[in-house]
């Protein structure tokens, strides 16, 4: 017990704290050119929570594997969608590896699915913020589905997956943009780039609603059964 309870302590120091001061030092001291350093750091922050939930126990081959397979499966997403921008699979994906394995795993499979698949997309400034935005919807599928707020089911699943995709990493990446642009930050300039961004953000929080309503049941149906055959409980169990 003490040792989950340090384990979400970490993380959520992690999350909250440390890594969106490593994004605004990254924009206000590195001027956004040291992205793959930031990108680099927010991956070791998303990696540290497992150290210390393998302190007390041998970690199995399996949890890394689930990892990389539900870091795949979304990287795979987004390049089979490539064609249809803000219609992607993977915000869905990384919300149902939340949902079923708990917070650290969700931000670690979102933020390690948004820098993988840059590679294939473009890497850039705005990388760190898709890491940290996608990291954090993941960990927030795993508190709600710990508080049992967030259920198994496509329709609690697709609720959360619209609103977070719209509200959270719309804002989040629209704030991106207006940093990216200028350092001459003012309210007309942020509120004509969420503007901008409204029907945008819309069309991902809808792909993302149908796409949970599409895969949610079968998937953790899937990885249920993988949790009960090699014990994977998730970190935050």
């Amino acid at each position: 017990m003490k040792n989950k309870n340090r384990t979400k302590w970490l993380t959520a120091f992690l999350l909250f704290i440390l890594a969106p001061l490593t994004i605004w030092a990254g924009v206000f001291f590195l001027d956004d050119r040291k992205y793959y350093f930031i990108s680099f750091l927010l991956i070791v922050y998303a990696i540290l929570p497992f150290f210390v939930a393998f302190e007390k126990r041998k970690p199995q081959a399996a949890e890394l594997l689930l990892v990389a397979v539900l870091t795949a499966i979304a990287v795979a997403g987004r390049a089979a969608f490539f064609m249809l921008p803000q219609m992607k699979p993977v915000v869905a994906i990384v919300i149902i590896a939340g949902l079923c394995f708990g917070r650290e795993i969700g931000f670690l499979t979102g933020s390690l699915t948004a820098f993988i698949s840059n590679f294939f997309f473009g890497q850039g400034p705005f990388v760190p913020w898709q890491m940290f935005a996608i990291g954090l919807i993941g960990f927030l599928a795993g508190v709600l589905a710990e508080k049992g707020v967030l259920k198994k089911t496509g329709r609690s699943a697709a609720c959360f997956g619209g609103l977070s995709v719209f509200f959270l990493y719309g804002a989040i990446m629209d704030l991106c943009s207006v940093f990216m642009w200028t350092d001459q930050i003012s309210w007309d300039l942020v509120a004509a780039t969420f503007a901008a961004g409204f029907l945008f953000n819309l069309i991902h929080a809808a792909a993302t609603v149908v796409f949970l309503l599409l895969l949610t049941r079968p998937l953790c149906e899937k990885l249920e059964r993988v949790k009960v055959k090699y014990g994977l409980l998730g970190f935050s169990e």
